[in-house]
This record gives C-alpha cells, structure tokens and sequence, in this order.
C-alpha cells in the first residue's frame, strides 16, 4: 500500500510505501502519542479515512525526508492525500475474490479489481512480497 501525497501545484505524486509493520518503534510511539489510538486502531483508522491518523502517517513520512517538519505545518486538503493498493496486493485481492464470491457479484467486483490493477503503481521491484496492512 503506498500513501500518495500530491499537493496543488505538485507536478508529481510523493508516494511512500506505507506497510504499518515496518515502521520503527519511535514511530510507531509517537503516531500513537498524536492520535490517542493505540497502533492497531491507528491502523485500522487510517484505512477508514481518519483525517488525524492519515494527517500523523503523513507527517510521519514527511519528517524522514524532512527532519525539521513540525507536526502543526502539515496541512493539506482531502484530495490531495490517498492511500492506493500496489497492483500487487490488488491481485491478492482478486485471487481471494475469484475464490470466495459466485454469479454476478464475482463478476462486478472481478471487473472493478481488474481496472484497479490496471491503473495501479507497479511494486514489482519493491522488497519481496507485500502483505495487507495490519487492519484487514
């Protein structure tokens, strides 16, 4: 899962591989820390669209690139953040579907994956296999 960041003006996504299993302790602590949740119902709050959560992943990744970031300067507007599935979990996805749905609902959610997969960022070189994020 990768969190796309493209403020106006921008004329190319940041994008960062967001896998909550490999951020580091300190991280891990203070997303915790900002947003009252404990890491697993971070995750889980991130995924559903939390404006705190997704505005601390944020930061987070924006202060490894940039260590002087202060939380109160991040800002941004809704459309300008997403989290986007690699084409490679969006395949899991679909294996999982074709496998557990029948009739005319494997069919719509088979055909909305497969334009999913088609325009989704190729992670193929990324490190090894991705795994779903922690709140599935």
């Amino acid at each position: 899962m990768y969190l796309v960041y493209k403020p106006e003006g921008q004329p190319e996504p940041t994008r960062w591989r967001y896998n909550p299993r490999k951020l580091m302790s300190v991280e891990r602590e203070d997303l915790e820390r900002r947003t009252g949740r404990n890491f697993s119902d971070f995750t889980s709050a991130v995924l559903q669209g939390n404006s705190l959560c997704r505005r601390a992943l944020l930061y987070t990744f924006l202060r490894r690139d940039h260590p002087r970031t202060k939380f109160d300067d991040v800002d941004f507007a809704w459309d300008e953040l997403t989290l986007e599935y690699s084409r490679q979990e969006l395949i899991e996805m679909r294996a999982k579907v074709a496998d557990s749905t029948h009739g005319a609902e494997r069919a719509a959610a088979l055909e909305a994956l497969d334009k999913d997969i088609e325009d989704a960022f190729d992670d193929t070189s990324d490190e090894g296999k991705a795994g779903l994020p922690i709140a599935e």
